[in-house]
């Protein structure tokens, strides 16, 4: 198991070097002292630092959460993800990025609710126990892989797939249960992309039906960490016949006796929480025995999954404007979002567009069950520059304007004729007012515009 551990990891490295360059774009606009939801807020709710505050919100972030120390945890998970992908110091590599990018999950709050940060931080935290020890260890033959470490990994792998395809059986989900999920869903995902809308043309339901049955058996519409997963299915004998051999059997150092039964625990203790977090067995179980995956849910190592369960039947989308004078009214510009009917939507994975990503859902719902979005609308009249780089340009040029409100658009894919007819990807309607505008008044005070 040399050869595909190594891959894995040099894998797992590429993960985590694509998550903090994400955040590297966004962190400061989403969680900064200026931000939208303000990591420095939730630690002052929650008072001084206690062990049990620490473990509810497992975060290097309590140290500080200024753009400074944003900026440090982004360029140290940076460094550390290279290093992991080099092959340099591979274990202590494989922790700094597990705890640094669990520091932001902790802190993030709805901007780090998705499935994958779960994924990525538990399969970093099983690598941790995976990963050769040594600066430089090359396939670590010196430090066999451990077993166990790896049937977790797998277990994840199986997980991940395994889950997501019972939760849509068990969800009554029409779309599913009629094989209709994929007849739209290029429309309606989170970030569609050009590729979306030629298969949204193909005509008839018999081929989207029949994507629906691939989707039920191989669960292969997924994120990038489980086709690196996969890589520990393979053997070295296996890798062996395409050029990847293995060195020669070397003398392995006896490993401590102390070490092994620690480490039994520790993973036995979280195979036994993902076994209380599978679809439906919370359910069933009492309360004392969830007490494994209740103790571990805030670090995120031990998760229940279940990808799109109940599929979306519309898109909206949310446009905040603004205006000076209250009645002409100037979108502000997404980086990702379709938004521009004429734009053709783009391909952005492996980027995870963290607010552009969390609009959609709050699309689903109100401003009330999103309140962070009014607080956008709020630094906007600001004119805060972190939360303006979340954008793709500031339309009104640093000078803010005197209201800000947010609209709710309806969007269709275009036919094949109404594309060639109007150049157009995307068709909508407003559908009305999302959230309350907001304007300043005297004395700076935030007043709501009336609907």
């Amino acid at each position: 198991m040399l050869w595909p551990r190594f891959l894995w990891l040099r894998g797992l490295g590429l993960l985590f070097l694509s998550a903090f360059l994400s955040l590297a774009f966004q962190i400061h606009g989403l969680i900064g002292p200026r931000g939208i939801l303000p990591a420095s807020e939730l630690f002052e709710a929650l008072g001084q630092p206690s062990l049990s505050s620490l473990w509810q919100v497992p975060s290097l972030l309590w140290l500080g959460s200024s753009n400074t120390a944003l900026s440090l945890l982004v360029s140290v998970g940076l460094a550390a993800s290279i290093l992991l992908t080099l092959n340099v110091w591979p274990r202590g590599a494989c922790a700094i990025c597990t705890v640094l990018f669990l520091s932001f999950v902790a802190a993030a709050q709805d901007f780090s609710s998705y499935q994958s940060d779960g994924m990525l931080l538990e399969a970093g935290f099983l690598s941790l126990f995976f990963a050769p020890g040594g600066l430089r260890p090359g396939l670590g033959e010196l430090d066999p892989p451990s077993r166990l470490a790896r049937f977790l990994l797998l277990w994840e792998w199986f997980r991940i797939y395994f889950e997501s395809g019972i939760v849509k059986l068990a969800s009554g989900d029409e779309q599913w249960r009629t094989l209709t999920a994929l007849d739209h869903y290029y429309e309606n995902g989170p970030l569609p992309t050009y590729l979306g809308w030629y298969a949204q043309q193909i005509p008839p339901h018999a081929f989207h039906a029949a994507c629906c049955v691939v989707v039920f058996l191989f669960e292969f519409v997924l994120n990038y960490l489980v086709l690196f997963l996969a890589v520990l299915l393979l053997d070295d004998p296996f890798l062996a016949r395409v050029g990847l051999r293995p060195p020669a059997e070397v003398p392995r150092p006896a490993r401590s006796k102390a070490g092994v039964i620690l480490q039994g625990a520790v993973l036995g203790f979280v195979f036994a929480a993902t076994l209380v977090e599978a679809p439906l067995v919370p359910r069933v179980l009492p309360r004392p025995l969830l007490w494994p995956a209740i103790a571990l849910a805030p670090f995120r190592i031990a998760n229940g999954y279940g990808l799109f369960a109940v599929m979306t039947k519309e898109r909206f989308e949310i446009e905040f404007q603004g205006s000076r004078d209250g009645k002409t009214w100037t979108p502000y510009p997404f980086r990702f979002k379709p938004q521009d009917p004429a734009a053709a939507p783009g391909i952005y994975a492996p980027y995870q567009p963290r607010f552009d990503w969390n609009l959609w859902f709050a699309s689903l719902g109100t401003f009330r069950e999103y309140p962070w979005v009014v607080q956008t609308e709020a630094l906007l009249l600001d004119g805060e520059p972190s939360v303006l780089r979340l954008f793709a340009f500031d339309p009104f040029h640093g000078k803010p304007p005197a209201q800000v409100r947010t609209v709710l658009w309806q969007y269709w894919f275009t036919t094949r004729a109404e594309k060639r007819a109007t150049g157009r990807w995307w068709r909508r309607e407003l559908r009305g007012p999302y959230a309350p505008g907001l304007r300043k008044g005297s004395g700076g005070r935030l007043e709501i515009i009336d609907r």
